[in-house]
């Protein structure tokens, strides 16, 4: 149990990517860390893209940011709809500013492009939103996954097993 004692939130919307959700929460768990969801509503069923469900935890606005020990965002179309809270980039922000692990994958570095925390950060993503993450200021690489201290990202499903064994060694460097 490498990440008992560990608390992680993890964002969620409709159209999420399913595996990018779904497989890191499992192996989180399985390193004994407790993960929340939290979504636009608590206790709202999401579904994702391909039909997988996902129930929130929490609203964005009913969390303290500082009871997480680290935050995944997921890819997928969901991003696009997370980036649209205040209460999610606020989460964000803090998490940047206090240095806590930060993960995302695919389509989610929309979210840190809004909380603007990707200045001179090295990361990648789909290569789909490559322009974007670089108009941002970041160093984008095409690199299953790249760790740029406290953030960790990730360009796509078959990239996973990778993602999250940096994220997991991240947050036990913490």
């Amino acid at each position: 149990m490498r990440l008992k004692d560990k608390k992680i939130l993890s964002f969620v919307h409709h159209e999420f990517e399913d595996l990018e959700l779904w497989y890191p929460i499992l192996r989180l768990r399985e390193e004994g860390a407790e993960v929340h969801l939290a979504g636009e509503e608590a206790g709202k069923k999401y579904i994702g893209k391909y039909g997988v469900p996902a129930e929130s935890d929490f609203a964005y606005g009913d969390i303290t940011p500082s009871d997480y020990d680290g935050i995944l965002v997921p890819g997928g179309w969901a991003p696009d709809k997370i980036r649209r809270f205040p209460e999610v980039l606020n989460i964000v922000q803090y998490m940047d500013k206090n240095e806590k692990p930060i993960g995302q994958i695919c389509h989610a570095g929309w979210v840190l492009i809004s909380a603007d925390v990707l200045k001179g950060r090295k990361v990648t993503s789909t290569p789909g939103i490559k322009d974007d993450m670089v108009n941002a200021g970041a160093e984008w690489f095409d690199e299953a996954v790249v760790v740029d201290g406290h953030l960790v990202s990730s360009r796509r499903p078959p990239d996973l097993p990778d993602y999250l064994r940096e994220f997991i060694k991240v947050i036990e460097q913490q």
